[in-house]
């Protein structure tokens, strides 16, 4: 989902607003990220009048695509198509694209099946069940005499339970931590490698009034892209598809996301947040900004590096935007005086009952002591590492030869059996590298290591041998073959001894770091994973010992439902309405002299008289969602999709820790305007008939 700042004018009104609707730990009435296993359908049926009919649920789940690379999607024909968002297929979208075909600039539309362009790396997931298996999982971790061996042990078990699962059924198989631990899910996923770009709009009109209107509303984005599904080289035939509606839903309509949230914190304790908002965001900020400034300046050398460039430089402006507004939320102190407040209520409460006092009553300072251990290694934790992707490739090679002649239950996580396909492809992955761009990141980090933690470190002294920054990521980035696929390929399948006599420079300074990098792992596992793990655990139990399962889950980048009425909101002393037509586009593009970022695509300016201009583009729903749900279909009470989520309002930045269904907003594009512009603008007539169901389209 794309994230940007707002005006910080807003944020301290806006947090003082919430905390009027903020009381936890029940949910309010539109808030939550549900899992489909626990919908709320009480609160369904008593605010809306709504029960969904048998099958619905399994529908549309069955329907809803995770982009394994950040997002969410649906199929829209039984033909294997799939809707997600411009912003969404972005990085695969770079990946096609070259110095002659700029496919993010220009737009792509495959006229017949056999021009569909296949993507480099893009992996689909549907999630095809799900079994609670945290009887199996808590049974492993009681045996373990301490926290250290309790997180041994839930690591072992979770590794079997995948690998079980993948061997028994072939589904890409994930057991996921729900509640802070109070249950583990096993999700089963189909998944889909081959995938195909189909349709994709000029980047200008899918991110129409670029920073400026990210993250506020009225919005005019056309922000959608298609792509289809293939196995044995044909489309998947596409059972469950999401209906096309392009009336769209009237104002107050109930409608539903269904989506895969990334990750929220409202479950994490008062010192979790303190933690982040006194060094995780700093970080993030420090990181961040100066990443921006070296990729501008590599942007400012040309064109082709201003092409190479601007996908990291979307994704980083976007999270910093998003971070900025986080982090404001928690400088509030009537907002962190509020959480700190409702946990010493619930801590109140578990002490008043002798049984929850002994089994949960010391949790929240065991996770506050693990909070200040790791603060007192947190830089070189965060330093001591290679931040370009070849190094990345290098690390992943090292570690991979010698995990996988352990015991599956003793790799390290992303090496375990049932994780190594997906490793493969991501590694095997013929998408282009830019090594002048890969010696400027790594130029840029060696910098900030060394200016964080001096010429004395050890990794410093292991990395630059007494180098400059500059030189040795010159050395390390034009001497490397890593680059080559065939080359990566050949190592990992060489296995340990092709890995020892490698001379690749970057192989060799991964072997030569990866003890420090080991000792670094575990160190955190030992004096922070292990204790939030069984804390995280404790809790859960106790807010189902105190509450019940009345709230949803922290997302977890896992499939949930979320629901909300189609609705303006109050804004700026006045109300933003519920949908934005064509009108206000071309107002936009007129108002603003039609200068960038609020100009226009030529065919948009030749096309304008054929156009419906009472056409709505985007509207706004009180539905819960945050980053991840980008390219989650809205979905009315029928099951049809009436809705694409590209975004939140202003007043969403703080989703991450509070929800308010006064002001909160999702942002979403019209179908309509998809249909209108497929028509009119991109002559894509067999594409919208495929969609809207009036005839299929030729598939071979």
């Amino acid at each position: 989902m794309k994230r940007t700042l707002g005006k910080s004018r807003f944020i301290g009104t806006i947090i003082l607003f919430l905390l009027i609707f903020a009381s936890a730990p029940n949910a309010r009435p539109e808030e939550g990220m549900w899992t489909f296993d626990n919908p709320p359908l009480k609160l369904w049926k008593e605010k809306y009048g709504f029960t969904p009919p048998a099958g619905w649920l399994d529908h549309i789940r069955q329907a809803s695509v995770r982009f394994n690379d950040g997002g969410s999607g649906s199929f829209v024909s039984p033909n294997g198509l799939v809707l997600t968002n411009h912003h969404v297929a972005l990085g695969q979208l770079q990946k096609m694209s070259t110095d002659k075909k700029d496919y993010v600039k220009d737009g792509f539309l495959a006229r017949t099946p056999a021009q569909e362009i296949k993507c480099a790396d893009l992996e689909l997931n549907v999630l095809v069940s799900t079994e609670n298996v945290t009887e199996r999982v808590l049974a492993a971790v009681n045996k373990a005499p301490d926290e250290k061996k309790a997180l041994e042990a839930r690591r072992a078990e979770i590794a079997k339970i995948e690998k079980d699962s993948l061997d028994a059924t072939g589904f890409r198989s994930n057991v996921v931590t729900l509640y802070s631990g109070g249950e583990y899910w096993l999700y089963r996923y189909k998944k889909y490698t081959d995938v195909r770009l189909v349709f994709a709009p000029e980047n200008q009109i899918a991110f129409f009034g670029g920073d400026p209107d990210n993250f506020t509303y009225p919005r005019y984005d056309i922000d959608f892209t298609l792509f289809r599904v293939y196995e044995n080289d044909k489309p998947v035939a596409s059972k469950h598809f999401l209906k096309w509606n392009s009336k769209g839903a009237a104002e107050n309509d109930l409608v539903f996301v269904s989506g895969h949230p990334g990750s929220t914190d409202r479950m994490q304790t008062l010192a979790q947040l303190e933690f982040q908002r006194d060094h995780m965001y700093p970080w993030y900020f420090k990181y961040i900004n100066r990443r921006l400034d070296v990729l501008r300046r590599y942007s400012a050398r040309g064109a082709e590096q201003t092409r190479q460039a601007m996908g990291q430089i979307f994704g980083l402006e976007n999270g910093l935007k998003a971070l900025t507004g986080e982090y404001n939320g928690l400088l509030d102190k009537a907002l962190m005086e509020k959480r700190r407040k409702e946990e010493n209520e619930f801590r109140a409460l578990i002490g008043k009952n002798a049984e929850w006092r002994k089994a949960y009553g010391k949790t929240w300072d065991e996770i506050a002591r693990a909070q200040g251990e790791f603060a007192g290694f947190f830089k070189p934790y965060m330093y001591q590492t290679l931040r370009n992707q070849l190094a990345g490739f290098a690390n992943q090679i090292v570690k991979y030869v010698a995990e996988v002649k352990k015991p599956d239950g003793e790799r390290l996580p992303g090496y375990h059996d049932s994780e190594l396909d997906e490793l493969k492809f991501y590694l095997f992955s013929p998408a282009p590298i830019y090594p002048e761009l890969e010696e400027a990141l790594l130029a840029d980090g060696l910098q900030a290591s060394l200016d964080e933690l001096g010429p004395n470190d050890p990794f410093i002294k292991i990395v630059l041998g007494g180098k400059s920054p500059a030189d040795g990521a010159k050395d390390l980035v034009t001497k490397t073959k890593l680059s080559d696929p065939a080359v990566r390929k050949s190592l990992l399948e060489g296995g340990e001894a092709a890995v020892a006599a490698s001379q690749d420079p970057l192989i060799v300074l991964a072997r030569a770091l990866d003890p420090m990098s080991r000792a670094m792992r575990k160190r955190f596992e030992n004096a922070v994973e292990s204790v939030e793990s069984a804390a995280g655990e404790k809790i859960g139990k106790a807010r189902f010992s105190a509450y019940g399962k009345e709230a949803s889950p922290d997302a977890t980048f896992t499939l949930r439902l979320s629901f909300g009425a189609v609705k303006g909101y109050p804004m700026n002393g006045i109300k933003a309405p519920y949908k934005t037509l064509l009108y206000g586009l071309y107002e936009r593009f007129y108002a603003f002299d039609k200068k960038p970022p609020f100009d226009l695509p030529l065919l948009y300016v030749e096309r304008k008289a054929k156009l419906d201009l009472a056409t709505p583009v985007n509207f706004v729903c009180a539905c819960d969602i945050i980053g991840g749900n980008s390219g989650s279909p809205v979905i009315n009470k029928n099951g049809e999709i009436v809705g694409l989520i590209f975004d939140g309002n202003i007043e969403s930045l703080v989703g991450r820790y509070v929800y308010n269904e006064e002001a909160n907003r999702a942002v979403a594009v019209h179908t309509a305007i998809m249909i209108e512009t497929l028509r009119k603008i991109y002559d894509a007539a067999p594409l919208a008939d495929e969609l809207e169901g009036k005839a299929p389209r030729a598939i071979r």
